[in-house]
């Protein structure tokens, strides 16, 4: 999960200065399979969620019984923590033995360290189960936040922008199914509707959400936001919130921290609409009981914003080879069919169903008990982030217009 407010801090976002990456992986897998073993890997990722914890330690032990491969969760608050790490180790001129061999990583981090010359590779395509990835209907496989990724990372979970409702107090055929219409089902229902704050990653997409939608020309927000460009493209936007905001909950003076905090709004009955990046989030709150068995999730007609994270290797990582094996693990169709999984993380997979095997594509049909849960083919196609510096504007002019 991309943390919002310090990965963008002191990161190196806007760079101009580019940085060589390191050369090519020209090994047989064979050989590097045969190198990996016995190595330990150090897999820096955001611990947030318990679920998703369990997970990686699901896969390090499939990586132990497999491989030879032991799997150790560097367990981090935020990403940049750990690209911080890479960043002092190259200063000071580590450039082998590296603390970080594998990194969860999406959106500016990743920019960062591709900008700063911090990314081993490219080495994607030299996995075997990159076979399986879909790089034609799921375009942020392949470009991360409109950046290339060019084998440098490899992409192993999905996440698109969803609504929660409850159908049993919010029948399906009131939904807003468009941003305009939000804001007129808003007026209608005064005070059941909110975002979580701006500088958590969840409210910044809200607006960008809207903002897809009520620009002018949304392919502008696939370049960086400039001056120029930005007043013109966003103008709709404050528009539209201006509008929007009285009709909030508690009228738009307070906004719940995170959305975790907004999805017990929507548990306790005070909201009835909440936004999420995770379109397992109903069937993974109905498991866990923090919303009940008629909690569901919708897309706008539209299309919503969707990204997928990714695992990179440092430079300069000491344990490259089982770095490999474990991102190459990740891609196995079992381990994403898991993933997928409410009961684990109901995370919605990167591979292309159409280079699965029968047998492959069972794997994925969705669990009896998974109550709340879409098909991929109900989340459609998913529009591509803007450049990450829009967030980075949008946010700062949110909080200009609105934290006063």
């Amino acid at each position: 999960m991309f943390q919002f407010t310090s990965a963008l801090a002191g990161m190196g976002l806007m760079l101009t200065v580019l940085y060589p990456a390191a050369a090519e992986e020209t090994r047989s897998w064979d050989e590097i399979s045969v190198a990996a073993r016995g190595q330990t890997v150090y897999f820096n990722a955001w611990a947030g969620d318990p679920q998703t914890n369990a997970f990686i330690a699901w896969v390090g032990d499939l990586a132990s019984k497999r491989h030879g491969v032991t799997v150790e969760h560097a367990k981090l608050k935020d990403t940049a923590e750990a690209v911080t790490r890479v960043v002092a180790e190259k200063a000071a001129g580590r450039n082998s033995g590296g603390s970080v061999d594998l990194i969860w990583v999406n959106g500016p981090n990743f920019l960062s360290m591709k900008n700063q010359g911090l990314l081993f590779g490219p080495f994607a395509e030299k996995l075997p189960n990159w076979r399986y990835v879909d790089t034609e209907k799921k375009p942020s496989n392949l470009v991360d936040f409109t950046v290339p990724v060019e084998g440098n990372a490899v992409p192993w979970r999905m996440a698109q922008v969803v609504f929660l409702y409850d159908e049993a107090h919010t029948p399906p055929s009131t939904i807003p199914k468009s941003v305009p219409a939000l804001l007129g089902w808003a007026k209608a229902n005064p005070g059941r509707l909110t975002h979580p704050t701006v500088r958590d990653f969840l409210g910044a997409t809200f607006l960008k959400q809207a903002l897809y939608e009520l620009t002018p020309d949304h392919g502008v927000l696939q370049s960086p936001a400039t001056d120029d460009n930005f007043t013109k493209a966003t103008a709709p936007l404050w528009t539209w919130y201006d509008a929007l905001r009285p009709h909030l909950w508690r009228a738009g003076r307070e906004f719940p921290a995170t959305g975790t905090a907004q999805i017990q709004l929507l548990n306790d009955g005070e909201i009835s609409l909440a936004i999420s990046f995770n379109p397992a989030d109903a069937a993974v709150s109905i498991k866990k009981g923090t919303l009940p068995e008629s909690a569901r999730v919708y897309v706008l007609d539209k299309g919503t914003i969707g990204n997928t994270s990714f695992v990179a290797i440092p430079y300069n990582a000491a344990n490259k080879e089982a770095a490999m094996v474990v991102a190459n693990l990740l891609l196995e169709p079992e381990v994403q069919a898991q993933a997928q999984d409410p009961k684990w993380i109901g995370s919605f997979t990167v591979l292309d169903f159409e280079k699965l095997s029968p047998e492959q594509r069972k794997l994925f049909d969705r669990p009896a008990d998974a109550v709340g849960l879409p098909t991929n083919a109900e989340l459609g196609t998913s529009l591509p982030e803007p450049h990450p510096s829009w967030m980075i504007r949008i946010v700062d002019e949110w909080e200009r217009r609105y934290s006063n």
